[in-house]
């Protein structure tokens, strides 16, 4: 499969982005022929559409097509592989710390990692992001430090105000609202003609949400500098997708908003990579919206709250475990020769030593005091906010609440 299609130069495109796979394109094909006559009425297709699906490491590791120019660079490549790594590494440690009590539910990422750190390694500094609740690999990227992500699944929302470009928003645990903050960002952005974007993520059961339709549509009445990347794995925790929507992909969703839709294959980081950086180069030219679906699977429970177990075939968990990311990227990066077990092993514990060191930090911050859920609500606080406080004050001191 050519993943680098041939330009339609019929389609009047602005010159900007004139090099573009027709899969970041918006592509209706109007025709006039041969109409179909029913008395008075004429019948004829005003526009088709297509979806396209995007894959160059295949899940053995081999190479399909050309390589852009970041997949030849070997450090770079290391570096993301590092990146997915270091990612699974910390979820398994946090899943831990809620089984222990010392960290509470908490949203695994584990099989999603290529989707994650693809999109932040193809993101710029200046652009914006709007996260969900477990793209902890694109967050790390951008610098987040892991032991603000463990306060904010610890209930402090101290870790809300982390690290990393402050124009990012924060965690978005109500499915959807993420992708209009987003779109509101992009039209900052377009506004003020800064040559920034906002980048928007989304489940594959947050599609089936109208805010996402809302986004979506102002994206695209308003060719908006914006991405929105639709993580589907498969389950919208025990719904899965065949069950929650009619529609062949999800990426087609995008056709009624009047923006391009494309599939890629979410656990090859260099196709998720690649194709978010040229939908990030279409949206900053002025060439406006895009709508990627990145096909993944959720290989943990949906959050340390569910139990996969009881809704998702063995069978289907076992064939997809075959084909995460972790696998086809080392398989890339050894035949290149640039990594081995002694380089993985010595990768491993250098970032198994850096999230115990996280860990330790996080359980030696104090607690907040009960009036910090207060203070922050309003200038200047009614007087029932005062005496609610002073209830929470005695619930936590007996245990039980005072009336």
């Amino acid at each position: 499969m050519n993943d680098r299609l041939n330009t339609d130069a019929t389609l009047g495109e602005p010159a900007a982005y004139a090099d573009l796979p027709d899969s970041l394109r918006y592509n209706p094909r109007h025709t006039e022929a041969g109409p179909a006559v029913r008395g008075e009425s004429v019948v004829k297709t005003v526009a088709e559409f297509q979806i396209q699906y995007r894959q160059i490491l295949d899940p053995t590791g081999h190479v399909r097509g050309e390589l852009p120019a970041f997949a030849q660079d070997d450090s770079e490549m290391l570096k993301m592989f590092g990146a997915m790594l270091r990612a699974r590494i910390f979820d398994a440690k946090a899943v831990n710390l809620q089984r222990t009590g010392k960290l509470g539910t908490y949203a695994p990422c584990l099989g999603q990692e290529a989707t994650h750190v693809g999109v932040g390694a193809a993101l710029r500094p200046e652009d914006s992001v709007a996260i969900v609740y477990r793209e902890i690999g694109t967050l790390f990227w951008r610098g987040v430090r892991m032991v603000d992500v463990l306060l904010y699944w610890g209930g402090d929302e101290r870790g809300n105000d982390f690290a990393g470009p402050a124009h990012d928003f924060p965690w978005c645990v109500p499915i959807a609202t993420q992708t209009l903050h987003a779109a509101g960002a992009a039209m900052a952005f377009k506004i003020r003609k800064e040559p920034r974007c906002a980048l928007a993520y989304i489940g594959d059961g947050g599609t089936s949400e109208g805010t996402f339709y809302e986004a979506i549509n102002l994206a695209g009445a308003k060719h908006l500098p914006i991405v929105f990347v639709i993580v589907n794995n498969k389950w919208a925790i025990s719904v899965p997708v065949e069950e929650q929507t009619a529609a062949q992909t999800l990426a087609q969703k995008a056709i009624a908003a009047g923006i391009p839709g494309v599939q890629v294959d979410g656990n090859d980081i260099i196709a998720v990579r690649d194709t978010v950086e040229q939908a990030l180069a279409k949206a900053r030219s002025g060439g406006g919206p895009t709508v990627i679906e990145a096909l993944s699977y959720r290989l943990s429970d949906h959050t340390t709250a569910d139990d996969a177990s009881r809704y998702r075939p063995k069978e289907e968990v076992e064939e997809a475990w075959k084909l995460e990311p972790l696998v086809r990227t080392r398989a890339f990066l050894r035949a290149r020769g640039v990594l081995d077990e002694a380089r993985e092993q010595a990768l491993k514990a250098e970032y198994t030593a850096e999230v115990e060191a996280a860990v330790k930090e996080y359980l030696s911050i104090p607690k907040q005091s009960i009036d910090s859920m207060f203070d922050y609500l309003y200038a200047n606080p009614p007087r029932y906010i005062e005496q609610q406080k002073q209830i929470a004050k005695r619930y936590a001191g007996t245990g039980r609440p005072s009336h």
